[in-house]
Order: C-alpha cells, then structure tokens, then sequence
C-alpha cells in the first residue's frame, strides 16, 4: 500500500500548529506555528475585565501560514498523498454568524467589533448569566445541568452567547445562529455556506451546550426563552444532532485546495476540542486521567460504557464518544495553571526589563536580545531555585484561583490568595508556593473523582508544562501517584492527525489509529513516598484557606 499522510491542526490560545505525520506509524515529518497577530498586541481584549477575544481573520491566516509551510518542508509526492486533516480548538470558544456561517467580525460593519468575534474559552465576562442559568435549572422540572457536574460555567457557550446579545443588540440582531471554533474551521475549510449544514461536534455540544440524549439533544426553546427573550427560537438555528469526531464532515473545498496547495480530495474530520484531542493523542486509556497543561488544564478520562452509571458532581461534564467512539468522556480541569507561573513570570520581571528598555548603555539590538533571554530563563531560574526549598517553603500558602475555578464545581468569581508571607519571602519561595497551589488544585479534581467512584490508577501528563521536570515531580508527589509525559510536544495536533486519518479511511477505529500512530511516553515520575506525607499537611492548609476564604472571594 502507498504510504498517506494526514494533518493535524491545533489551534491554542496564542497560536495554531499544523503538523504533517504519516499514518502508518505517526512519524512527524513537518511542523509550523503561527501567532495570532492581532492576540499578540492585544487587540480586542481587556484582560482587568476578564474579556477575551479573538478576530476569525487571525485563524484564517494560521490556516494558510502553517499548512503552506509545512508542505513546503516535503516532497511533491508527499503532498499528492495526504488524505485527510483534522481539526482541534480551544473551548467553549463561540462566535456569532450569519446564515451561511460566516463569522460577523469578517463582515464589514463589524470588523473591529469584539462582540463579533470568537469568545476566548479564558473569557470571563458571562459570570451573572453562568449564575441566572443555574439558577433556573435549579427550578425546573429537569435538571439540564446534570450531565454538566451540576453548575454552568462563565467560560461555556450559552453564557457567552447570552452575554453578547443582552450588551450588543446590532449583533444579537446580525447573528442568525451561533457556533464553536471548533465546528467552525472545517466548516470553513469544506467550503460551507449554509449553517444549518454544519456538523457539530459532539464534544462541544456536549461539555459546554447541554446537549444530551436524555432530553433529545439541546434543551427545549422555553427554557432558554425562560431565561432570556432575546435567546427566543435560538435552538431551531442550532443543531439537534452530533458527530464524533472521526466522522467526515466534507472534503477540501477548491478554494482551499488552491489556497493549501492539496487537492479537492483530502477528507475533512470532524472538530473537536483540544483537550480531548490531546488525550487521544497522548493514547489515553481508562483509568488513566489524561492531564493537558497549557495556559489552564483539562482532564480527561475515559470510561467503558457502563461503567459510570451516575452523573459526576462538580465536573465539565461526561458525554459519549466526545473523546473516544463508544466511551464516556468526562473533562475537569484548572482555569489557570501555566497562565499563573506566567503572571509571575511577568511580576517579578517587569522592574528589570522596563529599566533595560530606558537603558543608553547598550544598542537597541542588544536590549532586544537581552530582553527576550531574560524572558526565556525566568520559569527555568526558579524552577532550579525552588527545587531546593522544603516542601512548604517558609510557611507561604497560595490560592491557585487566579483566574477563576473551573472544577471542582465552577466559580469563576474567585480569585488568587497569597498568604503567610514575610520579610524573608523571596521569589523561588513564593514561586514554589504558587506552584504547590496549582498541583493542590489539580489534587482536589482527584479527590473529587475518587469520592464519587471513579477510580483514577495513574496520570498522563502533556502540553507545555509538562515539560517541566520540578513542576512534574510535585504533581506526582502531591497526587501520590506516576505520572508519565508524554514523549511528543505537539500531542494535541497528533490527535487531530489521528482523527484525519480514521475520517479519511487509513484506520477503522480511533483506537486502532492512536495504537499505530502514537509516540509513546519520554518520561515517568514516580511519587516520593516521604514528600508525599509531607504534602498531604500543606495540602489540609491549602484545603482550610479555600474553604475560609471562598465565601468572601465570591462576594465581589
């Protein structure tokens, strides 16, 4: 048989990746990231009021950039061969559309509009609306948070949509329907134009929608008109039916072919979130939670039909197939993991790059170079430093609630703590308290699974963070459990390249592709028997602050 080659495309919160992987055995042969120009200034964005944005016109250019870049690191006959692509997102990250599915902020009159473009899965403005929709649910006769650990969340997609259409009438009027990114780029790619013949992702309908079959897909139009008006008829503009994400949702429009350089022929797969992606990529399996960290992080775990026989409380939700076909999927997770080590990073850098910038000593050049070294080897000096602090430091104590809680059970009004800091608090102490917090936070998720009986034997660790060996070690040490990394970097991508080729045909299950196509594991960590004693003491504090101090964080 020829050889094939499927490409995954990875869309993160600062960039998008393309990777180029052949399907009989996962062999990386080209890669290619993109920034996010507008993201980069920070256009459309107000970080001190939680709004996040993202211009579509970003997305399209990473499209083209990658891919055609990736193609030109192969052979003619390379590119004549790929098959199929797949697509993963952040999420909920929706937008409003017109009919044919076109994102507002690509028409002109709404361009610069941030309410016509994509909202950001971090954005947080939707708090009172996350709080009126658990309210209601509360009330009525069926519970539609069920299957969504019981409390909506700010940073999914009713939320936002109804946030948006109560602040902006021009585009609540303008929008016909609203849909994830991650339904959105194949539906770009295959050349769509009419949104009621999108595809949308299981996954996404699922975790942050409240799509279930119990109830026959979204919840009835009363109850949204119950909650708002305005949402009035939405869900007729929807979508009743779901797909998982080894499904095809068309092929490559000519357009894009030509664009892309591939042909009409290439198989779209369905979306699916990054996370979930990221899970196959990293060749999860049940028992294991599949832990992506990045800026924030999602677990995942998979279960056999069956086998989970009640909905989990405090959770982003359990749906079928939304990470493996015939598997329950369920997702936790941390709304801040990597962005906090990077909110420090910036704190204690900022004095000394704003006095290098106004510096006349040196070259505008070499401020530049020193600049981004400095940068560079922040996260990697205290990483070193802290390593060689006691667990527990001097007695600092951190909430890791800097940007909200995703799980267990969401409350995005929280905020960060610092507590039990001195005179003799210095960086490395502070930065290793930050990142106890962060794997104390990632305990709780595990406590929570565990005390409603889902039993967790190990971790899978991927993205970022990961690579982080003090990081890795204290998790390990803090859950009492291994964790492996996963060997590749790009294992969200590799999952949408998985998916591609089961869409196009190279495999008959997402098992079989991820069992040939995956990169195996670079490391495990195994728990320190004796740190893990002492961090279950600094874990009761951790656990005694949050409890004190969460009613009074949620008052503001």
């Amino acid at each position: 048989m020829d050889p094939t080659y499927t490409i995954g495309l990875d869309f993160g919160t600062d960039s998008v990746r393309a990777l180029l992987v052949a399907t009989a055995d996962g062999r990386k042969l080209a890669t290619a990231v993109h920034p996010y120009a507008r993201w980069a200034r920070g256009d459309y964005c107000d970080p001190s009021a939680n709004r996040f944005r993202q211009h579509p016109q970003d997305y399209i250019e990473g499209i083209e950039s990658t891919i055609t870049q990736v193609l030109a690191q192969v052979d003619q006959n390379v590119r004549d061969a790929v098959i199929g692509i797949g697509v993963d997102t952040t999420g909920s990250s929706p937008v409003a559309v017109d009919r044919s599915g076109t994102p507002l902020a690509l028409l002109p009159e709404f361009t610069d509009n941030p309410h016509a473009m994509f909202v950001l899965w971090k954005d947080h403005t939707a708090v009172a609306e996350a709080a009126e929709i658990n309210q209601l649910a509360a009330d009525w006769p069926t519970n539609y948070l069920t299957y969504s650990g019981g409390v909506y969340s700010s940073e999914w997609f009713w939320a936002k949509a109804l946030k948006i259409s109560r602040e902006d009438a021009a585009v609540h009027h303008a929008a016909y329907s609203w849909v994830e990114h991650c339904d959105w780029a194949p539906f770009l790619l295959a050349g769509g134009s009419d949104v009621h013949q999108m595809k949308r992702s299981r996954c996404a309908a699922g975790h942050k929608a409240l799509w279930h079959p119990d109830w026959g897909g979204l919840p009835p139009n009363e109850f949204f008109t119950a909650l708002d008006p305005l949402l009035d008829g939405l869900t007729e503009r929807l979508y009743s039916d779901t797909y998982t994400a080894e499904k095809s949702v068309g092929t490559l429009c000519p357009e894009w072919a030509e664009r892309l350089g591939l042909s009409t022929r290439v198989v779209l797969s369905g979306g699916a979130f990054d996370a979930h992606m990221g899970a196959v990529g990293a060749q999860i399996e049940p028992g294991y939670l599949a832990k992506i960290m990045g800026t924030s992080t999602c677990d995942i775990l998979v279960a056999p039909a069956g086998q989970v026989d009640h909905p989990v409380a405090g959770i982003c939700g359990q749906v079928e197939g939304s990470v493996l076909p015939g598997m329950l999927g369920l997702e936790a997770g941390q709304s801040a993991f990597g962005d906090l080590y990077a909110w420090f990073q910036r704190l204690v850098s900022w004095p000394l790059l704003e006095v290098l910038r106004e510096s006349t000593l040196v070259d505008q050049a070499t401020k530049e170079a020193l600049i981004a070294e400095t940068i560079a080897g922040i996260i990697a000096a205290l990483s070193e430093a802290a390593a060689r602090e006691p667990v527990g430091a001097s007695g600092e104590l951190a909430l890791d609630w800097i940007n909200g809680r995703r799980t267990p059970d969401a409350n995005q009004q929280l905020t960060g703590v610092l507590a039990g800091i001195n005179l003799g608090t210095d960086a490395p102490k502070l930065f290793c308290a930050l990142v106890e917090a962060s794997c104390f936070g990632a305990r709780l998720i595990n406590d929570r699974f565990a005390r409603e009986g889902v039993a967790i034997r190990g971790v899978i660790a991927l993205g970022g963070v990961s690579r982080n060996s003090f990081i890795m070690q204290m998790l390990a040490d803090v859950l009492g459990m291994p964790l492996r990394v996963a060997a590749t970097d790009q294992t969200c991508a590799l999952g949408a390249a998985m998916f591609a080729a089961v869409a196009a045909g190279a495999y008959g299950t997402v098992g079989g592709a991820a069992a040939a196509m995956g990169s195996g594991y670079a490391a495990t960590y195994l728990p320190d028997t004796d740190c893990s004693r002492q961090y279950e003491a600094v874990y009761q504090r951790y656990r005694e602050l949050a409890t004190t101090l969460e009613p009074l964080l949620s008052r503001h």
